[in-house]
């Protein structure tokens, strides 16, 4: 059996807020397989955004492990999160996506060379192109509309050509349109056998994928098949 593009067992995470303690995760468990869609519900404060983050090594649980690509990213020293990070994750914030001094080009060549992946100028505009930018590759974020920024952001992400592409609240401040432009590429990003997994509030994003799983305190109280 192909092991998960994304494994995560029992993953605990907990804040201190003055003498209190937050449990932000309560033994979450995930699996997402390569191809697969996986959206995240849940209510502010479920753990959604907790939970991507340790998926990424952004963030070290306190307890249980995770898995890209069966390789063990937690329980590593941050520069090994980061080396795995580069070379099989890619993140698509809600904003923030993008260096603001280099252009939408310049940025995704940026993300290659800390995958270590070679220059190459074809694959370059075929990325542009699959995101609808191919005659805004010189263009800087700030002339940009909001529409391209969020489907640059995506290039931007997928630039490493990632096992596992993870993404928070991505469509939480775009129109309906731009939102089912940005839906549609996700979708062809899984339906070329990355594991994709969105946080979200939308019912758009729900509708969309394969699978969905709800979390509330900390815990996953719901998911399933769509």
């Amino acid at each position: 059996m192909t092991a998960p593009a994304v494994r995560a067992e029992r993953l605990f995470r907990f804040f201190h807020s003055g003498d209190e303690e937050v449990l932000a995760l309560r033994g979450v468990s995930v699996a997402v397989a390569a191809g697969e869609w996986l959206a995240v519900t849940g209510p502010s404060g479920s753990g959604k955004s907790t939970l991507l983050a340790c998926l990424a090594g952004l963030d070290e649980p306190d307890g249980g492990s995770v898995w890209i690509a069966g390789r063990r990213i937690t329980r590593r020293p941050d520069t090994a999160r980061a080396v795995l990070r580069a070379r099989h994750i890619g993140i698509l914030f809600q904003s923030g996506n993008l260096l603001e001094h280099l252009t939408v080009a310049q940025n995704i060549r940026f993300a290659r060379r800390l995958a270590r992946q070679p220059r190459d100028t074809g694959s370059l505009q075929e990325r542009l192109s699959a995101v609808g930018l191919e005659d805004r590759g010189g263009a800087l974020p700030g002339e940009l509309s909001g529409g391209q920024i969020a489907r640059a952001g995506l290039a931007v992400a997928m630039a490493n050509d990632p096992a596992v592409l993870i993404a928070d609240e991505p469509t939480g401040e775009l129109d309906e349109l731009t939102e089912r432009a940005i839906l549609g590429l996700l979708a062809a990003r899984a339906a070329d056998g990355t594991a994709v997994l969105v946080a979200s509030h939308s019912p758009a994003v729900t509708r969309a994928a394969d699978r969905v799983i709800e979390l509330r305190d900390g815990r996953i109280v719901g998911g399933g098949e769509r």
